[in-house]
């Protein structure tokens, strides 16, 4: 490696881990914030704190390692050309696709790195995510429930004035409310003097102990005159033992944060394998809901049917026998049987169609679960491919625009990785929901944005500015001209 070769790369590696330093803490504080409710008035001591923030640090990488390389490649570039590094180069006969050759043999290798990355360290940290995420409690019980404020842990919202003991989970003053099934309100309210918090690791159920309180329960009577007396029952106890689901806590998630759980938890052999099943299963059960509906019509094997393909049997060929319908099957039965084979066709269209739409959500899902397989699939190989596009976008315009440091580059910068991010994330939904097909969902904003990619490294190469303002102007300037010199003839005329 030349002296220039190890000099451009030098520059490049430290404006590379600065802006990804940078970055990458700035993306972390955001992950924190998403989830500040989780952390925050829990007593998470300051290891989980590590492992919760160790967990999702991979996650951001996607987001961070292309932007880091269009940043470092436009300031590296527009720091040598504004300083007239380049000039010099291109002086002593060093081209720009030269001096770019030891940062493209980097970016290349970077680009396999996060490919690796993608598929192997990204699943393990995401499936380790989550698991902490829902294991959080079976960790530090007390973790379960947040002092002073209502935690909400399956269907009950549980409230304590005081947390002591050496892990938190001695409780005082109790208050628990039980939501109805549905989730519109209240039907179990329980106070007690002092409670007990017990769990296992390896049991999904926290067990909470009451001691010396109420429950207040509400009663519905039957006769609706009796439901505004309001009657409550009220039963005192010593001690009540509790049971409460800690799959609960990650209920209220997203559906995003749901379909991460399968789809970002396994690398591309385990993708693929899952498909496979996904795909069978998934046809199979339209050719079953097809021969359901189909069985259920009834045209094959109805007595109407039945009845015309006896009386015809002799005079149709048996390929036709199958298929063909008479033109009235209703001409040779009375009034009384017409309306009632028409009103159990009716039913049979009503509960056909029920049933049809009732369906129609549920091969959605699956069709929808697929995709999301197939996206995660091109979402590898997409991490590294960004790395060597976004450096063909940022190394030339940097020579173009000739401005290094934090100023016109972040602007620059921002503009193109939130085109690329915006484009991606569009595409991403759109073949979520069967608009496209995975591939060109997750590769548009990379389609798009290469022939960008391939002007600039035109322009750079050639020395051709970003815009050709002389091409704009000219015109304008010659029209003027133009209409200049025709008044200045009139004048002359007159």
């Amino acid at each position: 490696m030349k002296i220039l070769d190890k000099y451009i790369l030098k520059t490049f590696l430290i404006t590379f881990t600065s802006v990804f330093v940078i970055l990458f803490f700035i993306f972390i504080l955001q992950t924190v914030w998403l989830f500040i409710a989780e952390l925050a008035g829990k007593d998470l001591d300051f290891i989980l704190i590590l492992k919760f923030l160790g967990y999702s640090m991979p996650n951001v990488v996607p987001l961070v390692l292309p932007l880091s390389v269009l940043l470092a490649s436009i300031m590296t570039f527009g720091d040598l050309s504004e300083n007239y590094e380049f000039a010099a180069m291109k002086s002593s006969g060093v081209s720009l696709q030269r001096a770019m050759k030891s940062l493209i043999v980097f970016i290349v290798i970077l680009s396999i790195a996060a490919f690796t990355f993608a598929n192997n360290v990204i699943p393990y940290a995401s499936f380790k995510f989550i698991s902490f995420r829902q294991n959080i409690a079976q960790v530090k019980p007390a973790l379960a429930v947040a002092e002073g404020q209502f935690s909400e842990v399956g269907p009950f919202n549980i409230k304590v004035e005081k947390k002591s003991g050496p892990k938190g989970n001695e409780l005082t003053g109790v208050t628990i409310h039980k939501k109805k099934p549905n989730g519109s309100g209240v039907t179990n309210v329980i106070k007690a003097e002092r409670g007990q918090l017990l769990s296992s690791e390896d049991s999904n159920m926290l067990q909470l102990i009451l001691y010396n309180g109420f429950q207040y329960e509400d009663i519905v009577p039957n006769k609706y005159e009796e439901r505004r007396k309001i009657p409550f029952a009220k039963t005192a106890f010593k001690k009540y033992t509790m049971n409460l689901d800690l799959s609960q806590l990650s209920k209220g998630d997203s559906e995003e944060t749901i379909a991460a759980g399968t789809n970002t938890m396994l690398n591309i052999r385990e993708l693929h394998y899952t498909l496979d099943s996904l795909n069978l299963n998934y046809k199979n059960e339209i050719v079953s809901f097809a021969e359901n509906i189909h069985s259920r019509s009834g045209i094959e094997s109805g007595p109407l049917r039945e009845q015309f393909r006896t009386e015809n049997q002799d005079s149709l060929p048996k390929e036709t026998v199958k298929t063909i319908i008479p033109d009235d099957i209703l001409a040779d039965l009375t009034t009384a049987e017409q309306s009632r084979f028409l009103e159990l066709a009716f039913n049979s269209v009503t509960s056909t169609n029920f049933s049809i739409q009732g369906s129609r959500e549920d091969f959605h899902s699956k069709r929808k679960n697929i995709n999301n397989h197939y996206i995660a699939i091109h979402e590898k190989f997409v991490m590294g491919y960004a790395c060597i596009l976004l450096f063909f976008i940022g190394a030339p315009l940097g020579a173009i625009i000739r401005k290094g440091g934090l100023g016109l580059p972040i602007v620059f910068a921002v503009l193109i990785f939130i085109t690329f991010h915006f484009t991606n994330t569009f595409g991403k939904k759109i073949a979520q929901e069967d608009g496209l097909t995975p591939f060109l969902g997750v590769w548009m904003s990379s389609i798009i944005l290469t022939p960008f990619a391939l002007l600039l490294t035109y322009r750079a190469t050639n020395d051709i500015g970003l815009i050709n303002m002389d091409a704009v102007f000219t015109p304008i300037q010659n029209l003027f001209k133009k209409i200049f010199n025709k008044n200045k003839d009139k004048k002359d005329v007159h």
